[in-house]
């Protein structure tokens, strides 16, 4: 198993655009091959930056998914709200 770990800032002003944005992700994402769980994360000293934390099978689950039109078309909604670009960390579960 697989950790990926997402990091957000969402624009200031922006953060109901965010939720409805990240319902529509997730929506997509339970569809994917490999995908187990995830959860969403609030840094309490800064409301605007997020952390997602996706469980995936395999490595392979996630690049397909990360590749995926699906996953591109809910990011383009959510890139259009970050200030910054997100950052990706993959992790293995040992």
């Amino acid at each position: 198993m697989i950790k990926v770990i997402i990091e957000r800032n969402i624009a200031d002003g922006l953060e109901a655009n965010y939720k409805q944005a990240i319902r529509a992700t997730l929506t997509a994402v339970l569809e994917a091959p490999g995908y187990i769980s995830s959860e969403s994360l609030t840094d309490l000293k800064s409301t605007n930056h997020k952390l997602i934390i996706t469980n995936w099978t395999t490595l392979k689950d996630w690049e397909v998914w990360y590749a995926s039109v699906e996953r591109k078309h809910a990011i383009g909604e959510i890139a259009a709200i970050l200030q910054g670009t997100e950052k990706i960390t993959v992790t293995d579960v040992r």
